[in-house]
């Protein structure tokens, strides 16, 4: 009885304590990219025992289902928050150990997540990763997508995404692109630096995420924008990704505010 007391007092304080902890942010303080590793789908889908009687349905697919409509939720936060641009790792190309059977519910899935996304006409979405690991009609989906829109939150969404392939593919692309421009590998060598590897990451004319948040527990990048992130703060949340409450993110806001960035001073 007195813990169902406490539950009802606490659900009861809790929109005044969101309001607060919004009312008190510093919107001139947000990051301009925030990177999500969105984390904890499973685990998610155990915790809350989803035994599935649906022929062709598991646990692991509902809950990536459960993650995949909570991101145009977050996308809204972040349009309050005055975030610009947003990069969403749905598919890292380390997934690709899994299952067939898990593997194609989340490509499947994630296929309808873009749909939705892109139908909403709120956002430009641009797919980041190893697009010719992907299925053919998956990959064609994500190339042919298109921005319509000069305002707004730009959401990439990371599939077949691997920090290090990503940095294989931008210098293998810069040495062909040198090549096609006639000059010798020793010049294309000579002139190659971080600046002329920026240009061609798959994020390429973004600024670099200020802001990275992992959810579930893990304490770790994984390779999740490992060149982009040297100098991106971190916030580690318990929640995993279906969980993730509107209140987290601006927490996790908050907390990046309070940070003195000092740039691997």
């Amino acid at each position: 009885m007195l813990s169902s007391s406490r539950k009802l007092i606490k659900s009861a304080l809790y929109p005044l304590y969101e309001w607060r902890l919004v009312r008190a942010l510093d919107f001139s303080q947000t990051p301009h990219h925030v990177g999500v590793i969105l984390d904890g789908n499973r685990r998610w889908a155990k915790a809350n025992q989803l035994d599935s009687t649906d022929i062709g349905v598991t646990n692991s697919s509902r809950g990536h289902r459960a993650g995949a409509e909570k991101i145009i939720e977050f996308l809204g936060w972040c349009d309050e928050a005055e975030v610009r641009v947003v990069t969403l790792w749905l598919l890292s190309t380390d997934n690709f150990k899994r299952s067939e059977e898990e593997l194609e519910a989340l490509l499947r899935i994630i296929g309808e997540t873009v749909d939705a996304l892109a139908a909403t006409k709120r956002w430009n979405i641009k797919a980041v990763g190893a697009l010719d690991l992907l299925p053919e009609w998956l990959a064609k989906k994500l190339t042919d997508l298109k921005p319509f829109r000069n305002d707004g939150v730009e959401v990439n969404v990371a599939i077949s995404y691997g920090g290090r392939r990503e940095i294989v593919d931008a210098v293998k692309t810069y040495l062909q692109t040198s090549a096609d421009q006639g000059k010798s590998l020793s010049d294309a060598t000579a002139a190659l630096d971080s600046d002329e590897i920026s240009k061609y990451l798959y994020t390429a004319g973004q600024p670099d995420p200020e802001l990275i948040i992992r959810t579930s527990g893990e304490q770790r990048l994984g390779g999740f924008l490992l060149w982009q992130s040297a100098l991106s703060e971190y916030y580690f949340c318990e929640a995993y990704w279906p969980d993730f409450r509107r209140v987290d993110f601006f927490r996790a806001l908050r907390a990046y505010s309070l940070r003195h960035r000092r740039f691997g001073g």
